[in-house]
Formats: C-alpha cells, structure tokens, sequence
C-alpha cells in the first residue's frame, strides 16, 4: 500500500467518522398532518360509523411505524381516538396552533442529543415520532423508537384544558410540556439505549431515574418532574416510606407513572428516589464517563450489580440485604393445612375442602393459586366456593380429586396482610389414594 494511498484512506475515515458523528437527528411528523386531515373530517359529522371510517382511513391506515408502535404499546383502540376527539372540542381547536410548526422545536432537541453523545459515547440513533395519541403517554419508546404524544407533550399556554378532568389539568400546569419537550425527548433517549427493568418498585424507580438524571446532566436543565423538588425538600419523609413500600410489590402506582395514591399525595417520587440514587452514585464516581456507561448500560436482571449500586449511593437507610431481611421477618407464612398434613400420601378421592392456615390474620380478600413445579397437569380441579375465616386467619378453597394422583397447589404470594406485606409462598402437595 503506498503512503499517498494510506494518507488518502485514512483522511476519509476521519471524514466519515465525523460525518458520523454530525448526522442530523432523525425526526417524523407526517402523522401530525394526518391527525388533522382526519379530525377536520370526524367533527363534521355525528354519524359514529362515518367517523370511525374517517379515523382508519386517514389515520390509521396512513400511519408511520410509529404511530403503530405508540399504538401498540399504550394500547389504544379506535373508540378511545373517536371519544377524545368528541369530549373535547375545545382542547383540539386551541391545539391545533401549537403543533403548527413541528420543525422549529428540532434545534433544541438536536443540541441535547449532542451533548448526550458527549458524555455517554456509545449513545446508539434513535428516531423521534411525533404523533397524537388519546391521552396515555407523553412520550414512551419501542426499540429505538422515540414516541412522543404530542397532545400531552406540545400543549402550551394558550391551549384550552377545561373540558379535562382535574388530575389531566393538573399534569399541563405542572409540566408545562412544550417549554420542556426537549428535555422529554432527551430523557425517552435515554430509555432507548436502556436494557429492560425488572417488575419490581426499585429496578423501575431506577430505571426512570437514570433517564430523568442524565438528560438534566446532558442538557444542563433542571427536571420539569415536580416530584423532584418536592423530594429534595422532603427527602427524610420520602425515603422513609419508600422503605416502608419497598418490597410489598402491588405498590408501583403510588410511586410511579402519573398517579398519586402515596401517602406524601405527591405522584411520580419514584423519579425522585431514582434521580437521586443516580446523582449520588455519579457524583461520588471517580471515573464519571464510566459511572455514567455502568448507569445507562445497567442490567436490571443483575440483581447484585443493582444491589451494588444502590448500596453505594448511600440513599438507604441499611443496606438492601439487610432491609430485606426486615422485611421477611414482617412476612405472613402458611402453619398448616387441612384435613390432612401437607405431604400426605393417602387423602381420600372425591370432593374435598382444604384449608390453609395462617401464621395471623390477612386482609380477607387477596388470593392467589398457581400452579406447582410439576405443572398444570398436577394441578386439581377447583370449585368457585373460596371462603375466609371470619378472623382471616384461614382460607378454604373446594376441589375435586381423582384417584391415584399426585398433586400441588402453590399459595402464592399475592395473599397479604392489610399493610401489603405478602405471604412467603407455600406449596401444598400430597397424593390420592385408589
């Protein structure tokens, strides 16, 4: 190879290396314009059928594959399309005028997907969509797909909420979307280059937070999420019950994704928890460009690097081990089973009511029963008479039981106490006789 020749190759690397590293931001709006073909058409007429017709047509049937994916994963239906458009009239008509110019808000997104790049490398192109859902998400993600609502997302000052109801208003006057759409498209980004989070309060709070933590860091702004101020302000009450929730599983709504059932009334302060394990963990790093890799790339089915990790921000009270184990001591267990001891070898055949006895009372109205490791085939025909004891100390379920069979019921988990501490799992197995 001559030295020219080299000289010549190398210089186009660099180049394409750079023209890389420019390539403009992809962004798609058609279903926008087509959003508005089809409502001009729907509010024309009262004629239900015409309507739906009307809405597949022009914009169903036209629209981008991101439209479908928004679709897909907030799973909307044609019906809910059809009752915004008609509930609403005066949100839609005042609406219209802040999403006429798509284009002018591509520069401010575009400058915080650069710095993005810049201070996590291996940031990976996603596209944004704008499109118009029916009020489920202002922005989400499938694959590397951006999916932004622009009915929740680009709503500015002018734009009429009153026909909403109250908890709809109150997410336009606290977020102020369209001032902040950059920081949301940043922030969905980021979710595009995550690996999935596990169902658990902790996996979810961190996956948000690390979103919500590194699109403030690259942008240079301050999260728009009011539950962020209100933990820095309150941060003693919302770790403390943060603890308290933890691990009860049926509690992610009182912390996440819009609802306001916690004890603090304040909605989305697992964002807060999140944000703040992720600014402690960064700003004690030595190495930031590898804190910040180790955040975006965390995988959440990795349960002692998320432990590690959590461990290390000091935000808890005791380490996750140890607020565990609290907590299976707080468990309810099963202590017995009747009429026959668990293991039995010869329960008679036929129609049998077994009842499981707990360790002290449960809320009288949670069950839950799977099937055992053996399968569906081990698994007894049930009857639809379940009954608690009036104490709630016991629980009978009806079955019918063939001969000469080996069975297992497993007691799940989703039995509780009234503070939703779950039962430790238990599995019920014995054999028929002939």
């Amino acid at each position: 190879m001559s030295r020219t020749f080299l000289i010549i190759l190398i210089s186009f690397c660099i180049a394409c290396s750079s023209y890389a590293q420019n390539l403009k931001q992809q962004f798609v709006y058609t279903d926008i314009d087509n959003f508005w073909n089809a409502y001009d058409k729907i509010v024309s007429t009262k004629d239900s059928v015409q309507q739906h017709t009307y809405l597949q047509q022009l914009y169903i049937e036209k629209g981008t594959a991101g439209l479908r994916s928004l679709m897909q994963v907030r799973r909307y239906t044609n019906q809910q399309f059809i009752d915004a458009i008609n509930r609403f009239p005066l949100f839609w008509q005042s609406l219209r005028a802040s999403l006429k110019n798509i284009p002018g808000i591509y520069p401010g997104i575009e400058k915080n997907i650069q710095q993005l790049k810049q201070i996590y490398p291996n940031l990976k192109p996603s596209t944004i969509y704008f499109t118009i859902g029916a009020f489920r998400s202002n922005g989400t993600t499938q694959g590397f797909n951006v999916l932004i609502g622009a009915e929740l997302a680009l709503a500015d000052s002018f734009t009429v909420i009153k026909e909403l109801p109250e908890w709809q208003q109150s997410f336009y006057r606290d977020f102020k979307p369209k001032e902040n759409i950059a920081l949301l498209c940043t922030h969905e980004y980021i979710h595009t280059q995550q690996k999935p989070f596990v169902e658990n309060l902790l996996s979810m709070c961190l996956y948000e937070g690390v979103a919500e933590f590194l699109s403030c860091k690259a942008s240079g702004s301050k999260s728009n999420t009011p539950a962020i101020a209100f933990g820095k302000a309150n941060h003693e009450r919302v770790i403390r019950q943060f603890v308290a929730d933890l691990f009860l599983m049926s509690n992610n709504s009182n912390w996440l994704w819009g609802q306001n059932r916690n004890a603090l009334k304040i909605s989305d302060l697992g964002y807060y928890v999140g944000y703040e394990m992720c600014e402690r963990y960064y700003n004690a790093a030595a190495d930031k460009v590898k804190a910040i890799k180790e955040l975006v790339e965390l995988d959440y089915e990795d349960e002692k690097e998320v432990e590690r990790i959590v461990d290390a921000t000091h935000l808890l009270p005791q380490r996750l081990v140890k607020l565990y184990a609290v907590y299976e001591k707080e468990r309810p267990t099963v202590v017995a089973v009747q009429p026959f001891k668990n293991g039995s070898k010869n329960v008679k055949p036929g129609k049998t009511s077994i009842t499981v006895l707990f360790s002290e009372p449960l809320n009288g109205h949670n069950t839950g029963v799977d099937f055992g490791p053996l399968g569906e085939k081990h698994f007894p025909k049930t009857a639809p008479v379940k009954t608690w004891s009036a104490d709630n100390k016991s629980w009978t379920l009806e079955v019918n039981l063939e001969a000469n069979q080996q069975y297992q019921i497993l007691i799940s988990n989703n039995f509780r106490k009234e503070n939703g501490v779950r039962l430790k799992p238990f599995l019920i197995e014995f054999n028929t006789t002939e």
